[in-house]
């Protein structure tokens, strides 16, 4: 499984060259192939959502469609079945690691 970078808290220094408009424009076709794809989310409270990727914002904050959201299995707490949210949104300040599904036919992958 492979984390897409989270190009949301990038910090250009002065003189490197980049603008934001140069980054937005290599960012833009990048997102565009993740739409409608099916993502798995990290959060930082150990919960982990998955759903069909449809919009983001420069927040980074990410709405998420059909979303089911899975808890992480503790000593007190078993894992158990997930609970359906539907159309959920991720603040982005919230996100540990975006992982994308792989097309494949057979059974959910991620990279």
């Amino acid at each position: 499984m492979g984390d897409v970078e989270n190009g949301c808290s990038r910090q250009s220094s002065p003189g490197s060259g980049d603008s934001d408009q140069e980054v937005g424009d290599m960012a833009r076709p990048k997102l565009e192939s993740l739409l409608n794809r099916n993502m798995r989310i990290e959060m930082t409270d150990g919960r982990s959502l998955i759903g069909c990727f449809l919009c983001t914002d420069k927040d980074c904050n990410v709405i998420l469609g059909s979303a089911q959201e899975f808890l992480r299995p503790s000593d007190t707490f078993p894992a158990r079945e997930p609970r359906v949210l539907g159309l959920a949104m991720v603040p982005g300040h919230h996100i540990v690691s975006i992982q994308v599904e792989l097309d494949s036919v057979t059974s959910p992958q991620y990279i």
